[in-house]
């Protein structure tokens, strides 16, 4: 009852507040580890950000935090913080390069990956009470395809799907897709081949996710285009600074500005635009799984 009351004030604080405000909700997920999500989670936002959006990046990897790792911020608290009570969402929210607000996760808490229902609820509740309004809510998952992964993803209105050309990672991106159609009832996915040494290698990549979907599942899959492997990409990480920031005129940046032009006319719609959306599916999703453990 505790999470079923938490979630019916969030929906309506959350109406009151971006009644008028539609945000664009994006998780970027891959299945496996090491295909890059991180890195294209923060670029896609930063390249948002210089369109002239006001988006946010929600740290969603709740035991292996690492965006603020990859710009060099050093957070003093954290969701951890907020969950205990002794900070509030808005003293956590880091400024990023662009202006992007950056909600940074706690990193080595396995406790974290464990949230209930209520606490799910009570989290995202927070947001309600932020003082800015929001274009687009860009959300990093955590690799695999645990509950926390299944409920960020099932939540969001777009779902970015980040391949890299490993057997292990078209294989993991399938078993994804499989779970949040089967179980989820998700009909659409975006792919983005991720360090591909050409267009026509992410073209390929692409094409082998159609073939086994088109053969076993009913779902759409859209190519959103490729992320170029690029040296500079390494120096970027090595810097601590997303590489549309530190190298804007490199491929990978401009490959991730042309994303963003992208992403930005994807339809958001009304209701079903609205950040309260993503948060009542997102309690929603975790009390539903709940029931069925009990």
């Amino acid at each position: 009852m505790r999470a079923e009351g938490i979630a019916l004030d969030q929906a309506a604080g959350l109406r009151r507040l971006n009644e008028h405000n539609p945000v664009q909700v994006i998780s970027v997920t891959g299945g496996k580890g090491g295909v890059g999500k991180t890195t294209v989670s923060l670029n896609l936002a930063i390249a948002l950000s210089k369109l002239g959006r006001e988006v946010m990046v929600l740290d969603a990897d709740l035991g292996l935090a690492n965006v603020d790792v990859l710009l060099g911020l050093r957070p003093r608290h954290n969701l951890g913080n907020v969950l205990e009570g002794t900070a509030a969402l808005e003293d956590i929210i880091l400024e990023g390069p662009a202006g992007v607000k950056l909600v940074p996760a706690t990193s080595g808490l396995s406790q974290m990956t464990q949230l209930s229902s209520a606490e799910h609820a009570g989290l995202i509740h927070l947001f309600e009470e932020l003082p800015y309004g929001l274009d687009a809510l860009v959300i990093d998952t955590a690799a695999g395809i645990s509950n926390s992964v299944v409920s960020f993803s099932r939540a969001a209105r777009e779902i970015v799907v980040v391949v890299c050309d490993e057997p292990a990672s078209i294989t993991d991106a399938y078993a994804f897709m499989k779970l949040m159609h089967r179980e989820n009832d998700r009909h659409r996915f975006r792919i983005l081949a991720n360090m591909v040494h050409s267009a026509a290698q992410g073209r390929e990549l692409f094409t082998k996710l159609l073939r086994v979907s088109e053969r076993f599942l009913s779902v759409s899959l859209d190519y959103m285009g490729a992320i170029p492997f690029d040296d500079v990409m390494r120096k970027s990480i090595q810097r601590q600074r997303a590489v549309v920031d530190a190298y804007p005129r490199s491929k990978s940046a401009l490959a991730f500005k042309k994303l963003a032009t992208t992403a930005d006319r994807w339809p958001i719609g009304t209701a079903s635009g609205q950040l309260e959306f993503f948060l009542e599916q997102l309690v929603q999703s975790n009390s539903s799984r709940e029931e069925v453990q009990l």
